[in-house]
């Protein structure tokens, strides 16, 4: 695909280098467990994994401010945590990496979420959970909403990332929506469809295929390789541009890459360039993270989606929640 020339992707990376976005969401401490499998538990059918080492990443919304960062994004988080040694961990993290978190809060009433992946021979054996879904009341959401209008002076984009844990209600998408409509900013938002919210007007909305047909209230039943001729596919994607009204929409697709849609224009189906996948944890973080900072940088939304793509394509050959860096994005444009 000859759109974005290697030339151009540089060109867009040295204007990121000068952007500031502002991540708010559901912030999470990603535990990773490392070890190896040699024999099965003589107590269940299942492996035993001798451990080895143990890491930890920051995810969710975090997540997203991590790529944005690796991407020499200046960037700042919002987010809500518990007052708790899991909050302090990834505070820790996240300053360490150079993400500014002054507006990573703690609630009470809330426990920090964490996700502990086991992972054997870079293969993810089982994922534990560790989360609850605590809403703000009136009074602390004036004030998280405060921290984040006090930083929107100069912000280039804003990425809203709801995983369904609390922080994104939708008193909070409302007055977001608001405050960067009267400044001229950019919001990207990443939909969790089983938190029912009213989305319209934002920017840019990220479902995958399955996020998709939920918030279109369509079953998905059946599907081509081609995208272009997935009926279902196409039917959904009107339907969400009808009603939703985004500026634009990308729908990711897994190894079918991903759909760009805008209103009154016919779909743009970019092929996946991942050459191998060995992990999707934190793809879709990648993406949004990629083609906001693309859009902001100046790029036509093909450009921004073909760059997201090739972004997306990098962090599935490696293993974990992982990053893009300048320098890896490049090498994808051979």
């Amino acid at each position: 695909m000859k759109i974005l020339s290697k030339a151009r992707v540089r060109k867009l990376l040295a204007a990121t280098a000068k952007s500031r976005v502002l991540v708010v969401g559901d912030v999470m401490l990603d535990q990773f467990l490392w070890g190896r499998v040699s024999r099965i538990s003589p107590e269940a059918p299942v492996p035993v994994v001798d451990f080895e080492r143990e890491s930890f990443m920051p995810g969710g919304a975090a997540n997203v401010a991590r790529n944005l960062v690796d991407l020499k994004v200046t960037t700042e988080l919002f987010g809500i945590v518990g007052k708790d040694d899991a909050a302090k961990k990834l505070k820790t993290i996240l300053t360490e990496q150079r993400i500014a978190c002054d507006g990573v809060v703690p609630a009470n009433g809330c426990i920090t979420s964490v996700k502990t992946r086991i992972v054997a021979h870079q293969q993810q054996v089982v994922r534990v959970d560790r989360e609850t879904r605590c809403a703000l009341d009136e009074k602390s959401t004036r004030r998280f909403l405060d921290k984040i209008e006090t930083r929107l002076s100069g912000a280039d984009a804003v990425i809203i990332g709801d995983y369904g844990k609390g922080v994104i209600t939708q008193d909070l998408l409302d007055e977001v929506k608001a405050l960067c409509r009267r400044r001229g900013i950019w919001v990207s938002f990443d939909p969790k469809p089983t938190h029912q919210l009213n989305l319209t007007g934002l920017s840019l909305i990220t479902p995958n295929r399955k996020e998709a047909f939920e918030l279109a209230g369509l079953p998905d039943t059946t599907r081509s390789d081609d995208p272009m001729k997935d009926a279902n596919l196409q039917a959904v994607a009107g339907k969400l541009l009808s009603e939703l009204q985004p500026a634009l929409l990308l729908i990711t697709l897994g190894d079918n890459g991903m759909l760009l849609c805008e209103r009154n224009k016919k779909p743009f189906h970019i092929p996946t360039v991942a050459q191998e996948v060995y992990d999707v944890s934190g793809a879709g973080d990648t993406v949004i993270a990629s083609f906001t900072i693309a859009i902001a940088a100046g790029a036509l939304p093909i450009e921004a989606a073909i760059f997201s793509n090739h972004a997306a394509g990098v962090v599935v050959g490696k293993v974990g929640t992982a990053t893009v860096t300048p320098e890896e994005l490049l090498a994808s444009f051979r």
